[in-house]
């Protein structure tokens, strides 16, 4: 599913990028990874294996706060991108309700 934004312009952009490698510096953050849980899948993660993930993501205009950093595993972090936490819910629902490929199911109509 294919999502259009208008980017934030780059000023922005480029200030929130800079408070976020001030925010991963912070004792709130090293407390955040040392609980070791990936925000969105819940599994348990080395501190070195997360990353910081903006739930609304820089690039759509959210900012570099404490209430929209979460640690993320690589594998979640790269899956969202630049999308909300609601439209991977969206996708979540709408790949639950195709469980089966269509590949998958056309090849079981050629068996009699």
């Amino acid at each position: 599913m294919d999502y259009f934004f208008s980017a934030a312009p780059e000023a922005h952009q480029k200030k929130e990028k800079a408070k976020a490698r001030e925010l991963r510096q912070s004792q709130w953050w090293r407390q955040e990874l040392g609980k070791g849980l990936c925000y969105h899948c819940g599994n348990k993660f080395k501190p070195a294996d997360l990353t910081m993930d903006h739930l609304i993501p820089i690039a759509r205009g959210g900012k570099s706060t404490k209430n929209n950093c979460v640690p993320s595993c690589k594998d979640c972090n790269s899956k969202k991108g630049y999308k909300t936490r609601a439209e991977m819910a969206l996708e979540e629902l709408k790949n639950a309700e195709n469980p089966v490929s269509e590949t998958a199911s056309s090849e079981d109509d050629g068996e009699t």
